[in-house]
Order: structure tokens, then sequence, then C-alpha cells
């Protein structure tokens, strides 16, 4: 199944390390997002991207979200999301390295489990890149139901799964 307009979000395991404001270069404890449990009842943006670290990721993508997550919530976003296919300590380093301070939680789906209950997924092992990364995309949930969502067709774009795009949708 391929995710839609209008379907329930698919309830996941993502873990995350929550930033600490009093210890901020600290690496804490992995906890876990439940998507069922943690985006009801709320207004949720959730992206995903195939890697931190990577040119586009890096350049494009994580860091307009970054400037933009103000007014991302000031919309009645309760819940900003980056989630990729890397491991939960590595996209708390990336996190760090783009000064995301607690805007944003940096979701790990390393098993792909997201990517496969979405549909979300791509085959990047003829780049290096494993065979079980994020495709890139930007949703909107409210309550646990999707009603926005956009999918890049390019993988090394970010067209439409932007902050931009996003703010232009709610």
């Amino acid at each position: 199944m391929v995710l839609q307009v209008g379907n329930e979000f698919p309830e996941v395991s993502l873990k995350y390390v929550p930033y600490d404001a009093a210890n901020p270069e600290a690496c804490g404890l992995p906890q876990v997002l439940d998507t069922k449990k943690d985006f009801a009842g709320k207004k949720v943006v959730i992206f995903g991207l195939p890697g931190a670290f990577t040119p586009t990721c890096s350049a494009q993508h994580l860091p307009l979200y970054v400037a933009q997550a103000d007014a991302i919530k000031a919309k009645g976003v309760d819940l900003i999301v980056c989630v990729s296919s890397n491991d939960f300590f590595v996209l708390d380093a990336w996190g760090k390295q783009n000064k995301v301070n607690g805007k944003i939680i940096m979701a790990s789906d390393a098993n792909g489990e997201l990517g496969r209950a979405t549909g979300l997924s791509l085959d990047l092992s003829k780049l290096g890149m494993g065979s079980q990364r994020l495709a890139r995309f930007a949703a909107v949930i409210v309550d646990g139901k999707v009603v926005h969502l956009s999918v890049e067709p390019n993988p090394g774009e970010v067209a439409v799964s932007g902050a931009d795009s996003i703010l232009a949708a709610l």
C-alpha cells in the first residue's frame, strides 16, 4: 500500500533522542515515538528523507524546516518530525549540527518499518546507500489521518516536500 490523503497514518514505533536544553551536547537515551499514540489528537508535520548528512538533505531539506519551524508551529502544528533511515544516534548528531534544538523530533526508521508501512521506501543500493531507504516526502497528519501528502518524484530534489510547500498547504 502506498500512503494517500485520507488514509490513517500507519502505527509504527520510531526512535529518537530527545533534546536536552540543560545539556545540549549530551547523548541521551533513545525514546519511542509511537505514531498512533503520539499523533492522536494532534496536528503533525512529518517529513521523510533518504539520509542524514547527505547533500540534498543537509543543504536543502532539513535546514529549511529548522528555519521555518516557528512559522509552521504558528499554523497550529503540535509536532514536526523528521524521519530518516539512519539510526537515532546519527539523527541526534545531525540535529545538533543543524541546531535543531528541539524544534523538530529527529526520528529513526532504521529498520524500515515506516517505509514498508507507507510504501514510501526506495532501493538506493545502486548508490551504495542500501535497499531500504525512505523516499523524500512530507505529510500533514491531523488526529492520525493524512490530510496532505507530497512525495518527491526525484529523491535528489526538494520541490514539493520542503518547508515552504508545507507552509502553503497548512
